[in-house]
């Protein structure tokens, strides 16, 4: 399991018995300013999977020597595969949201073999027909402090209480 919770202020969920007899455990209620990290190193094969999907065979992403002539360290990883990690902490954590708008800003790029912190802060929570609209400040880090991304996100959420979801990279 690759996330963190931080910051998620524990508050308890009504809970029902299930079938074997035991209560589920209680989950946590998303408040303003709660946020929500996953950790992911990005390899080639994502990089490969990724252009495959795209179509983006840009040679920044293939070719080291390209990259380096153009300014880069090395290879890169495309901006939207690292800014992937958003709708995938807000879903891993809240099945069934609804990804509705997302804002970036890439201020640093990321290299394969890199380790990438994404991570949600929850700014706005608006009830709306029995669903939430939360507005997140997203934003990527990588080697535990250089800023790579950053922008905003909007989600439907089905509810407030965060799963605790194993994620398989």
């Amino acid at each position: 399991m690759r996330m963190l919770i931080r910051s998620l202020v524990s508050s308890s969920v009504p809970c029902t018995r299930n079938f074997s007899g035991t209560a589920p455990p209680p989950r946590q209620v998303l408040k303003t300013g709660d946020t929500l990290r996953q950790t992911r190193i990005f390899t080639n094969e994502d990089v490969t999977e990724y252009s495959k999907a795209s179509h983006d065979s840009n040679p920044l992403h293939f070719d080291s020597e390209f990259a380096r002539n153009a300014g880069f360290e090395d290879r890169l990883v495309h901006g939207m595969l690292v800014a992937a990690l958003f709708p995938r902490i807000i879903a891993s954590h809240f099945p069934g949201a609804v990804y509705v708008s997302q804002s970036l800003h890439y201020k640093s790029p990321v290299y394969i073999g890199d380790a990438v912190v994404g991570e949600v802060q929850a700014t706005n929570i608006r009830e709306n027909k029995s669903r939430y609209i939360v507005k997140f400040l997203t934003r990527c880090f990588k080697n535990d402090k250089l800023l790579v991304i950053d922008g905003e996100a909007v989600a439907i959420l089905p509810n407030l209480a965060a799963e605790k979801v194993n994620v398989v990279d």
